[in-house]
């Protein structure tokens, strides 16, 4: 009994192909921050080419992503998917064989780290709408922890795996590792019985028409779009130092790879704990809970402008990775239960459009925002921005008065 509590979600047939699929391939993502930035590195790349590439991999997202959303919404979440990992697994298997043959330029990592993206645009959309349909409501929240702690462990585990293999025998075998995980969500995808005809409840109309049907669901919502909008500036100003400049920190001062590996794998035993955590326990205010474990990430952030020791980036890693614990599962049930399942993926696509667009961006220029700051002040800069959207968003009465234990009143939308 205390077992289906916290894993009851996994007595469904679908749900576990789902989550073996999505386990396996968030551990291969998982290696990509340390194998990617460490080959750029390693063929004498700069700072600068680090975040182009990584820039690369999401950049289609901010040109795929709305399409994305009427796609899966009008024709078939799972077909999507299954497509989004074949794609994605051809496309690393390409950069690994020439990571592995050869000495792949600095546009051979941006087009097929480009074409990864273009799957993972139309993956994720249509993932939030697939979710609810291999589950039922009552273990709704439990399948969006158990989502959220897969992805944690593929932070805590790929990490450590790629490493390893970074410093042992290349770059290239972790790439190969993650191609090899895409191709075992394709062959769970393909297994699963939700059908392969039209979403449910699907709508008529041009793609314009169903934009704007999915855009006046997101628009309508205060606490959606507020979130979103935080979320779009931390990509530009915080989350890109941690990941760029976290390497060349970690090149400098924590003996390169492995130390860095040990950071992200910390940050994704955080995590991971903190999904755990969801498995069982609904926050009764879920976006004031999930709003302050993100101060963690304010922390991870002041420790690398600091350069403390290997110990105290690690224990501020943990604590950022239990704010993305709790976050994301609070965030994706709070989506489903409050929007139309018809608009689910097209609103979705705008939340992770929004989230995303400056991203790219973000990656793209921190080398020239290091340039200017410093190293150090780039990374004060994320820590402080972050800390003040955090009070910005709490001050908002929609996200501060939410509770998991009511349906969505009209005025909750203005």
């Amino acid at each position: 009994m205390a077992s289906h509590r916290w894993l009851g979600v996994l007595a469904h047939r679908d749900f576990r192909l789902y989550f073996i699929g999505r386990a396996t391939s968030f551990i291969g993502t998982g290696m990509l921050p340390v194998a990617l930035s460490f080959a750029v590195l390693g063929r004498g790349g700069s700072t600068s080419e680090v975040g182009w590439v990584l820039s690369a991999d999401v950049f289609p997202l901010g040109i795929f992503l709305l399409v994305a959303g009427v796609i899966a919404d009008r024709i078939n979440r799972r077909a999507v998917m299954l497509g989004s990992d074949l794609l994605r697994c051809v496309a690393q298997a390409g950069l690994a064989c020439w990571l592995l043959l050869g000495r792949p330029p600095l546009w051979g990592f941006m087009v097929l780290e480009f074409t990864v993206g273009i799957g993972t645009a139309f993956f994720t959309p249509a993932m939030t709408g697939l979710i609810p349909q291999v589950t039922t409501p009552e273990t709704l929240h439990q399948a969006n922890a158990l989502n959220g702690a897969a992805q944690s462990a593929g932070t805590l585990i790929g990490p450590a795996i790629a490493g390893v293999l970074v410093a042992t025998v290349g770059s290239g075998w972790a790439v190969a590792s993650d191609a090899i995980s895409y191709a075992v969500g394709a062959l769970c995808l393909a297994r699963l019985r939700v059908g392969w005809s039209g979403a449910e409840g699907e709508e008529s109309g041009s793609l314009v028409h169903q934009l704007r049907a999915g855009w006046q669901a997101f628009a309508s919502r205060t606490w959606l779009w507020s979130v979103v909008a935080q979320f779009g500036t931390l990509g530009l100003l915080s989350f890109p130092p941690f990941f760029v400049l976290g390497a060349v920190v970690a090149k400098q001062s924590l003996g390169g790879a492995v130390g860095w590996g040990t950071v992200l794998a910390c940050q994704g035993a955080g995590a991971t704990l903190g999904a755990g955590l969801m498995l069982r326990f609904q926050p009764r205010r879920p976006m004031v809970a999930g709003e302050l474990a993100m101060l963690g990430w304010v922390l991870i952030l002041v420790t690398l402008a600091l350069r403390t020791s290997l110990p105290a980036m690690s224990v501020a890693g943990f604590l950022s990775g239990i704010g993305f614990g709790v976050f994301g599962p609070v965030w994706d049930t709070t989506m489903q239960r409050r929007l139309p399942p018809e608009v689910l993926s097209r609103a979705s696509a705008y939340d992770w459009f929004g989230s995303m667009v400056l991203l790219p961006i973000g990656f793209a220029i921190e080398g020239t925002v290091a340039s200017l700051l410093g190293v150090a002040g780039a990374l004060w800069l994320g820590a402080s921005w972050l800390a003040l959207t955090i009070a910005a968003v709490l001050a908002i009465p929609s996200v501060r008065r939410m509770s998991n234990l009511t349906a969505e009143p009209v005025a909750a939308r203005l």
